[in-house]
């Protein structure tokens, strides 16, 4: 379903449908959406109107860096655009040709160790629009670009609402070999419970919990649409943000997930969840459930579902 319904109850009980609208100016749009694009998109806010040189002749409409470490371009169409593919392919062309400038600024505004996490194997690009055609919509999947295009609506007392119409997970190129020496030192170096014990891939899972991840990765996909994205330390699990990362753990024959749920509305359970808030970790999410066994993948279930309406 692409079409999102909102409805609000009058005095007499009746549901009306609110009729959504477009923005009058696109920089309403950016702006609005720049201010909270962290908690909308995933996204921590870099630049606007970033200048991509006399090559490109462009500007980006906004420069980010995603929850996962990953360059994020946002090209925000107040209507939509026929263009909006090729314009997506120009910038991500152009930042192939700027990691050292990409770098500098992420450290200029996010500081050291987040330019130096910077994973440039799937960069993301965000396309935001009214309405997209059916041709863009066939596009995405067929380019191999990390491509999502959102659909927007404005409606009476202040409300947007952002759906996620299609994404593409692209196709990851290998890391700059500065970044690749850096993660096998890094990989290297693990076997402290802060360190992941293998990559975290889903062919990669160890023996003794593939049965077990199985389960967890139908439970965390089970509610809707899922991408499954293999990071270096860990797997996301996103929507229009991660809702899950997931770390194996073979060692003590366990796998954390870490979700996006508050845990000030959880009751914390010893040795299950843990409150993560302040607490360094892999991946995302402030809420940690250890899943050894089917056990707790039942009493997680409800969690995950939480998870997943957040994301």
């Amino acid at each position: 379903m692409t079409d999102l319904m909102l409805f609000r109850q009058d005095a007499d009980g009746r549901d009306v449908e609110l009729r959504g609208s477009t923005v009058a100016l696109e920089v309403e749009l950016q702006r609005r959406i720049e201010a909270g694009m962290e908690s909308m998109l995933g996204i921590r806010f870099l630049a606007s109107e970033y200048p991509t040189g006399p090559w490109h002749r462009g500007r980006i409409d906004t420069l980010g860096l995603d929850e996962n470490g990953t360059p994020a371009l946002i090209e925000y169409k107040k209507g939509s655009d026929s263009g909006v593919m090729s314009q997506a392919i120009s910038y991500l062309s152009w930042l192939d040709s700027a990691h050292h400038e990409f770098e500098a600024l992420v450290k200029k505004k996010l500081g050291s160790e987040a330019a130096e996490a910077i994973d440039w194997r799937n960069p993301r690009m965000v396309c935001i629009a009214a309405s997209f055609s059916h041709h863009d919509r066939v596009a995405v999947h067929r380019l191999h670009e990390r491509i999502d295009l959102v659909r927007y609506r404005i409606f009476d007392g202040g409300l947007l609402s952002l759906l996620l119409i299609e994404s593409a997970p692209g196709s990851p190129r290998p890391a700059p070999a500065r970044r690749r020496r850096r993660e096998l030192e890094e990989t290297s170096a693990g076997g402290g419970d802060e360190q992941p014990s293998v990559r975290a891939t889903p062919g990669a899972a160890p023996a003794c919990l593939q049965d077990l991840y199985a389960e967890l990765d139908e439970a965390l996909t089970a509610w809707g649409e899922v991408e499954v994205a293999p990071l270096l330390h860990y797997i996301a699990y996103r929507r229009m943000v991660n809702l899950a990362s997931v770390i194996f753990r073979p060692k003590h024959e366990v796998i954390l997930v870490y979700l996006r749920v508050d845990p000030d509305t959880v009751e914390l359970e010893e040795g299950f969840s843990r409150d993560m808030r302040g607490i360094g970790h892999l991946g995302t999410g402030d809420l940690e459930v250890r899943i050894a066994s089917a056990a707790d993948l039942e009493k997680a279930g409800p969690l995950i579902r939480r998870a997943f309406e957040a994301a």
